[in-house]
C-alpha cells in the first residue's frame, strides 16, 4: 500500500482544525502541519493527533504550500486546509486508490459550508481542486491568493469520488474581512504586474459575475445564503478591479 503524508498550513486554526485531523485518521501515514507561530491552541490540538509541527512564518499561500510539502516523508501528498475535512466517501476513494494509484495527482469537488449553509450551487460548486498527488510530478503555483497544485508536463490527473467539506465562514463578517485582505492583495499583485482596469471593469464585470452566479449558476437554490454569497462575490470582484486601478493611479 502506498504511504500518504497529510500536510496542513495553519495560522491560529483551533477552531477548525481538530475536524479536520479527525478526517484524516485510516487514511495519513504522516500529518505535517506548517504552522506560521499560532497563539491559540492550534499546535496543542495538532499534536494530540501525532502532528509533526514545523513552525514557518507565513510565505504566502503558494509559498507556504511548496514548503510543507517538501517537509513531508513520503512522496504522496494530501493537501488540506485547517478549515476543511473529508467526507466519508472521499475518504473511501482514497482508500481504494491508494492500494495502486494510476494517475500522478487527484482532484475532487469541494463543497463549502457558508454560515451553517451547505453551498451547492452559486459557482462555488463542485470546485473541483488537485489536493492528492507525487510531489515529484508538479509544484505548487499561481499568485499570492489563487494557489492550485500544477502537474508537471507529462503529469496525467484523475478524479476522485467524494467531496472535501469546507468549512468556510461562519459569519458574513468574517467574509468581509477575508474580501479586504484577499482583494488588497490581489489588486497590488496585479499592480506589481503592470495589469490595470478601466470603468468598464469595475462597474459591469461586478454586474455580471452577480448574474452569472445567481441565475445561471443557480445561485437562488441556494436560497439566502446562495443570495448572500453571489453579492458578497460580486462586491470582491469589484474591490479588485476598483482597487487595481486606484493603486495603478497612485504609482503613476
Amino acid at each position: 500500500m502506498n504511504k500518504i503524508s497529510a500536510v496542513i498550513i495553519t495560522l491560529n486554526e483551533e477552531k477548525n482544525i481538530e475536524r479536520c485531523l479527525r478526517s484524516l485518521e485510516g487514511i495519513a501515514d504522516e500529518i505535517v502541519v506548517a504552522d506560521s507561530f499560532s497563539t491559540d491552541k492550534t499546535v496543542q490540538i495538532a499534536e494530540r493527533y501525532g502532528a509533526r509541527i514545523v513552525q514557518q512564518a507565513f510565505l504566502g499561500y503558494r509559498d507556504q504550500k511548496n514548503f510543507v510539502t517538501g517537509q513531508a516523508t513520503n512522496d504522496w501528498i494530501l493537501s488540506l486546509d485547517a478549515d476543511e475535512a473529508l467526507s466519508p466517501e472521499l475518504q473511501q476513494s482514497i482508500r481504494i486508490e491508494r492500494e495502486n494509484f494510476r494517475y500522478d495527482a487527484y482532484r475532487f469537488a469541494r463543497l463549502t459550508n457558508y454560515c451553517g449553509k451547505w453551498i451547492r450551487h452559486s459557482g462555488w460548486y463542485p470546485d473541483k481542486k488537485i489536493r492528492l498527488y507525487d510531489r515529484r510530478k508538479g509544484s505548487w503555483g499561481g499568485e499570492k491568493v489563487h494557489e492550485y497544485w500544477e502537474p508537471g508536463k507529462d503529469a496525467q490527473v484523475g478524479e476522485l469520488s467524494g467531496d472535501l467539506q469546507h468549512y468556510s465562514f461562519y459569519t458574513s463578517e468574517e467574509h468581509l474581512r477575508q474580501i479586504e485582505k484577499f482583494t488588497e492583495l490581489s489588486a497590488r499583485e496585479n499592480v506589481a504586474k503592470g495589469k490595470n482596469y478601466n470603468l468598464i471593469d469595475v462597474y459591469l464585470r461586478p454586474a455580471w459575475n452577480f448574474i452569472a452566479n445567481y441565475i445561471f449558476r443557480l445561485g437562488f437554490m441556494d436560497g439566502s445564503a446562495g443570495y448572500r454569497v453571489c453579492k458578497l462575490s460580486a462586491y470582491a470582484s469589484y474591490l479588485k478591479y476598483s482597487k487595481t486601478r486606484q493603486y495603478h493611479k497612485q504609482q503613476g
